[in-house]
């Protein structure tokens, strides 16, 4: 892992001391708060390079941390931990802007794998060509590449590619590709999205049914995986 400074905003005692030795000892700085508005605070003062966010706090709730910090401008990765598992909860966490979320109870390496793959993602730097698989997409000229040979995508099928490849490892709702991709002043259904990303999957999935990039989470949305698998 990344050597990192991670905020940790848990309750539970003795949940947060297992998640603060389990980052100490992957080399990473952890700061901790126990409630949501020293959560909060700490998030805005000391800019953490991610936190890990409980929804269920004390005194202000994930939901209201995750919202003050990106109408803040900070763009750190958010980790959203809870123990619900309704859609409708996993879905209010992204749109307010977390970047993915994890179900209690889990597993440690999927915590630490969850956690890589957001700083990756934030500290890789911006690249004209970005490579997954056997693939090359090069954002400058608007192609991708496959062994050498252009793979013709339609337009949308690329502005979504790229907004995939761009939030690799994240869980995206069907609201955020759209407002991303689509536009907010364009009129579309959700339905939109799927049908996209099925034609997209049709051209470099090795087997659509069973996709190696494009991961459908269901009743949310998509996470596209670089690595070929989750």
């Amino acid at each position: 892992m990344i050597p990192s400074r991670i905020l940790i905003v848990e309750d539970e005692p003795a949940l947060l001391r297992g998640l603060k030795d389990t980052f100490v000892s992957q080399g990473c700085e952890v700061l901790v708060a126990q409630n949501g508005e020293q959560g909060l605070n700490m998030a805005l003062g000391t800019n953490p390079d991610l936190i890990l966010l409980d929804i269920m706090l004390p005194l202000l709730n994930g939901y209201e941390i995750c919202r003050a910090v990106r109408e803040s401008g900070r763009e750190m990765p958010i980790l959203m931990v809870t123990a619900k598992g309704q859609e409708e909860d996993i879905i209010l966490g992204l749109n307010l802007g977390a970047d993915d979320y994890i179900i209690k109870p889990f597993r440690r390496g999927e915590l630490i794998a969850r956690v890589s793959a957001l700083l990756r993602r934030t500290r890789s730097k911006q690249s004209a060509t970005f490579r997954f698989g056997d693939y090359e997409l090069n954002l400058s000229a608007h192609k991708l590449f496959r062994g050498g040979k252009e793979v013709v995508l339609t337009a949308k099928e690329f502005r979504l590619l790229a907004y995939f490849v761009d939030h690799r490892g994240c869980a995206l709702t069907r609201d955020e590709i759209l407002n991303s991709v689509w536009g907010n002043s364009v009129i579309v259904t959700p339905r939109s999205i799927d049908r996209c990303v099925a034609t997209l999957r049709a051209k470099i999935e090795p087997h659509a049914h069973s996709p190696a990039y494009i991961h459908t989470i269901r009743d949310i949305g998509y996470r596209f995986e670089d690595g070929g698998g989750e």
